[in-house]
């Protein structure tokens, strides 16, 4: 596939290496917030969006659900990115000369043993890629980013040490967004179904609608709730099944889910990334 494909953060970042890695053809377009990775790709100025929606070790990223329904895009395939923390200095630096590392607020945490054991002190940046190109400008021995590789490639830092997140098992999933829904796809594995729905004020709705699920044997693999608008009463629900709209047992769970609701939104129908679900 060519064309562009929009992301948030600097170049470097990790959703700029999902892009690279699940669609190395394509040109990454970076946007500083996901309202503009949004804006960008609905006005035609990519053809995609690249949008992290949970991570392994810190959950559901924020805004994000927020954001979708009203997006006006649709869901054409989901990526998973191993989340690997690089400590990145100037070069000829070495992991002794560090005496502070930047990065994301997010990322700080993932990495502490690492940090406490050499003594380097954490600091806050507004990006992991931010932090590497402001390490590379400032030009200071004594001053690290935590980063990506292809961060470190692209500002001219040397990689101190590689993989030091504290867990293993560090992975952020994001979802492909594209202004044109495509329903057709069956393929040859496992189809997701992603809504978003607002159950009736009744006595045990949630539950009740769920009871569709479960009699039709469809395996609803995530189920999230969130405010709408800041109201503690108007709650929605983020939904993940597996299966395609046209199969039979999703179409009578989807009908009996209907009968309980004030709204179901369909966010889009894609193939699971099974090599790394």
């Amino acid at each position: 596939m060519t064309g562009s494909i929009a992301f948030q953060g600097e170049l470097g970042a990790y959703s700029h290496q999902a892009c690279h890695e699940t669609y190395p053809e394509m040109e990454a377009v970076a946007c500083s917030t996901f309202e503009d990775v949004i804006e960008t790709t609905r006005a035609g100025r990519a053809d995609l969006a690249m949008l992290p929606v949970e991570n392994s070790t810190y959950g559901r990223v924020a805004d994000i659900h927020r954001l979708l329904p009203e997006s006006g895009l649709h869901i054409v395939a989901e990526a998973f990115v191993r989340v690997h923390i690089n400590l990145l200095g100037v070069p000829g630096a070495t992991v002794a000369d560090i005496k502070e590392a930047h990065s994301h607020l997010v990322l700080l945490p993932q990495c502490s043993g690492f940090l406490r054991t050499h003594g380097i002190e954490g600091r806050i940046s507004t990006d992991n890629a931010r932090a590497a190109r402001d390490v590379a400008a400032a030009a200071d021995p004594k001053a690290a980013a935590l980063a990506s590789e292809m961060a470190a490639e692209i500002y001219g830092l040397d990689i101190l040490a590689r993989h030091i997140e504290d867990h293993d098992t560090n992975t952020t999933r994001f979802l492909v967004m594209s202004r044109t829904a495509d329903l057709s796809r069956r393929g040859s594995g496992q189809m997701l179904t992603s809504f978003v729905f607002r159950v009736r004020n009744i006595p045990a709705a949630l539950y009740k609608a769920m009871g569709g699920f479960a009699t039709n044997g469809v395996n609803m693999t995530k189920l999230e709730s969130y405010m709408v608008d800041g109201s503690f009463s108007a709650t929605q629900f983020y939904a993940d099944i597996e299966g395609h709209p046209d199969d039979r047992s999703v179409q009578l769970a989807m009908e009996e889910l209907d009968y309980f609701t004030d709204e179901i939104k369909l966010l889009g129908v894609y193939p699971a990334d099974i090599e790394h679900r």
